[in-house]
């Protein structure tokens, strides 16, 4: 699943890690090894019905008079700072999308901090200013936090820890297993971006590019296509594994097919330049700025025109559609007519990007 996610189909009855097996880069790339680790090591010990229904958070019942909506994510990006973000604007806007993503109104965030021995205090105090920038842009309160100092050497600079809460719509009913075939799949807007800007950031691109990364809190975006129909079925931001990989989670987890036009599929040319010259597929990509929406039909232009008039909503489009069969799939009509199964992401692409 996406970062904040535990996917728990086939997972219940799954053998432990054997212990000869150890952790790879691949297992938190966002694609098939880190759904495999998480069946295999956490699920067993973990099991419980809110993990069960594999969404980006938690939705909780605590018996109050609306239902609470909780995430959690940890922050490993390298470089600190990129074009377009920082990892303080990622920690936050992460965090509140995936609460979101179940129909929520995100309220407060807590924050923990890993810091190295020998980082800049004028570092530490830019991601900080970052980071309430971003809260104050998505009209939530960090309201708690902790703090660590380790070793020079064994952190990286700073890793983040961030939770979020809010409180879910009492007329909604969105996760990843209401998709019904006959509905339509929306994308916010171009994919790879932010991805693409890490890896311009580290210098792995071997050219210059302008690619900023979508980092952004998409809450606002949701509120008014919330506001607007009352049959939005799935809200999903698709991170790591890239969208490719989202679309089989919601495939999965809804017993439907998916099927994508790859001539409506948004991708910037610098992306898709530097995406061709390093061999990577766009639609496995991280996005940190995106959502797919999936929409009865009857609502589908609607929800697409008032997207369109928010600020990160801008580019949207209509992609795809779902499907009876073949269930559990992601199929992609290519721009030459035929048509292919799209698979999620099967082990590591770029590594530490969020």
């Amino acid at each position: 699943m996406s970062e904040g996610t535990i996917n728990i189909e086939g997972a219940v009855c799954a053998p432990a890690l054997p212990h000869s097996e150890r952790i790879m880069m691949g297992h938190g790339a966002g694609g098939r090894m880190g759904q495999q680790l998480i069946q295999k090591a956490f699920l067993p010990a973990f099991h419980n019905s809110a993990l069960a229904a594999g969404d980006d958070a938690a939705l909780l019942d605590p018996g109050l008079r609306q239902q609470l909506s909780i995430s959690t994510d940890c922050h490993v990006v390298t470089p600190l700072f990129f074009p377009g973000g920082d990892i303080g604007r990622l920690a936050v806007c992460g965090t509140v999308n995936d609460v979101a993503m179940l129909g929520a109104k995100p309220l407060y965030l807590t924050a923990g901090f890993i810091l190295e021995e020998g980082l800049e205090m004028s570092t530490l105090q830019r991601v900080v200013d970052s980071m309430q920038a971003a809260a104050q842009e998505a009209d939530v309160q960090i309201v708690a936090g902790d703090t660590k100092v380790v070793q020079k050497g064994k952190a990286d600079g700073l890793y983040i820890t961030t939770s979020g809460i809010g409180v879910v719509r009492s007329n909604v009913q969105i996760g990843g297993a209401q998709a019904k075939p006959g509905d339509v799949v929306i994308l916010s807007g171009s994919i790879g971006d932010h991805g693409i800007a890490v890896l311009g950031a580290r210098g792995e691109l071997g050219f210059e590019s302008s690619v900023q990364s979508d980092a952004a809190p998409l809450n606002h975006l949701i509120d008014a296509i919330l506001d607007t129909s009352n049959h939005i079925h799935v809200l999903r931001d698709p991170t790591r594994g890239g969208l490719a990989t989202t679309l089989n989670e919601i495939a999965v987890q809804s017993g439907v097919g998916i099927c994508l036009d790859e001539r409506t599929i948004p991708v910037r040319p610098e992306v898709g330049a530097a995406s061709e010259m390093l061999g990577f597929d766009p639609l496995y990509i991280a996005n940190e700025g995106k959502l797919v929406a999936i929409v009865a039909r009857e609502d589908a232009e609607i929800v697409l025109q008032v997207m369109r008039q928010t600020r990160y909503g801008e580019e949207a489009v209509i992609v795809g559609e779902v499907l009876a069969e073949p269930p559990g799939r992601v199929l992609l009509k290519t721009a030459l007519g035929s048509t292919r199964v799209v698979d999620m992401l099967a082990g590591e692409m770029l590594p530490r990007i969020c």
